[in-house]
């Protein structure tokens, strides 16, 4: 089988994406045996400085940034392109627009995982921008029929510093573990089936086997996706 290279834009952050290579080679070897492994061109970014460009420039600065990255790793080579972040999917529809290389879409590998499990109703944790924006939700809703509830202001306000100060940054804390269960209780309370962790650093924070019902890492569900991709 001739593997199809995947191009990886990572380091948002450096953390989560350490686990995107592993899943990925893992998948494509525990599938075809042998020493076989994936085939990735992969940009790491510097988080600090796309923060930086976010917060100076808006998110129109950030897609320049990520659709000069998506041309030379179109330009090097890749089949397809994935981005190793949920927020950044704030402006999907801009880089695909921009490049010939088709995008695989995080929360569309994620609304797969959640109908396969027979759900139509989830929570969703996840930055502020993943959380209040319509890029997921609209996407979760009208592209694939799900419905979505999030937290409170509060909460989003609690779950968006623990990423940003403590995931990040490496700093898995069992008080923040524990508020963000609390967080998912609620919304169990508020009808939630399933649990989407769309942050690429909440799987680290959160295991499966702490939450009352299904929960949905969306940075394996991306990760494996894209091996599926490159095995097709």
């Amino acid at each position: 089988m001739l593997l199809k290279t995947i191009g990886m834009l990572a380091g948002m952050s450096w953390t989560s994406s350490v686990e995107y290579y592993r899943i990925i080679n893992q998948t494509v070897q525990e599938r075809m045996g042998g020493s076989n492994s994936a085939k990735i061109i992969m940009h790491s970014v510097n988080f600090a400085e796309i923060y930086d460009i976010r917060e100076k420039g808006g998110w129109d600065a950030v897609a320049e940034e990520v659709i000069g990255i998506a041309r030379n790793i179109e330009a090097s080579g890749a089949d397809f392109f994935i981005m190793a972040v949920n927020t950044l999917h704030i402006f999907a529809d801009k880089v695909e627009a921009a490049v010939d290389l088709p995008l695989l879409h995080i929360a569309d590998a994620t609304a797969g995982a959640i109908k396969a499990a027979g759900m139509k109703k989830v929570g969703l944790l996840g930055t502020k921008y993943t959380m209040l924006e319509d890029f997921y939700r609209v996407r979760l809703k009208e592209k694939h029929g799900i419905d979505v509830v999030i937290p409170g202001e509060e909460d989003v306000e609690g779950i968006n510093t623990i990423i940003f100060e403590e995931l990040v940054c490496e700093k898995f804390l069992d008080e923040s573990r524990n508020s963000c269960l609390a967080i998912i209780d609620k919304l169990i309370t508020d009808g939630a089936e399933g649990i989407v962790l769309g942050c690429t650093e909440l799987p680290l924070l959160i295991k499966a086997d702490q939450v009352q019902v299904p929960s949905f890492d969306t940075m394996t569900i991306h990760a494996v996706a894209a091996a599926e991709r490159a095995m097709e």
